[in-house]
């Protein structure tokens, strides 16, 4: 199968967290700086993020309740051309098709604009992809009632010509790539702060939702310290 090449890049605290109190700590302040600045390491041309992720801060709220209709609108991948030639991109995992938009490019500071793909199963409905299709969101369908990652990352190749895809989240998106054995190398930056939230995301989490799987090894290639005391490792998936 032709994908293109997947890193999990993520910042988390001493104690596995990637969300909570500990991103407003001023020490984990140099480790979020080089996190953001080692995305340009990987030369990604798509991040993917979660359903949680994109709520938090990329999507426009939730979508509007939709009247019924739009069945004659296909299940078929919807790609937009402008959106295709951009050649940078944000994929939005969600399944059932809840994610508002008001338009299709998403720009954040120090970030080029980035077309968004919505990754949607077959529960998402007609009048939500007419939805989309009205505001020039591409589409994927992959997977009958949970995402298939491995179609997804064919498809995300296939029609959008993608090599290199970051995948960041959260914990749940994390794990359904990584008990697939779908994620090349796991890049964690891990900020000198302890969190000791019980209500924080870890790094990787399975659903109830996902089938049982065996814990994944991984075989570190580098470790390096970063200042103020943070550092970056990076795993490879081992063989």
């Amino acid at each position: 199968m032709e994908r293109p090449f997947v890193v999990c890049h993520m910042l988390a605290s001493l104690d596995g967290k990637i969300d909570g109190a500990f991103f407003a700590s001023p020490d984990t302040a140099p480790a979020l700086s080089a996190y953001g600045n080692l995305r340009g390491f990987y030369h990604c041309q798509a991040t993917l993020y979660g359903t949680t992720t994109m709520l938090g801060g990329y999507a426009d709220g939730k979508a509007p309740s939709l009247p019924e209709g739009g069945e004659n609108v296909s299940q078929e991948d919807y790609v937009n051309a402008g959106g295709q030639e951009l050649g940078n991109f944000i994929v939005s995992v969600d399944p059932t098709g809840i994610l508002g938009w008001n338009g299709n490019i998403i720009e954040k500071k120090g970030r080029p604009a980035a077309h968004v793909i919505e990754a949607l199963t077959e529960q998402a409905s007609p009048a939500y992809r007419a939805y989309l299709r009205e505001r020039g969101v591409s589409y994927i369908t992959a997977g009958k009632n949970r995402l298939d990652c491995a179609l997804l990352l064919q498809k995300l190749h296939t029609l959008f010509g993608i090599e290199r895809l970051m995948v960041a989240g959260g914990g749940i998106v994390n794990w359904s790539f990584l008990q697939e054995g779908l994620i090349d190398e796991l890049s964690l930056v891990i900020a000198p702060v302890a969190d000791g939230g019980t209500d924080s995301v870890s790094i990787f989490e399975k659903a109830d939702f996902l089938p049982s799987h065996a814990p994944v090894a991984f075989t570190l290639k580098q470790a390096k310290p970063l200042e103020g005391g943070a550092l970056w490792l990076r795993y490879d998936l081992k063989k």
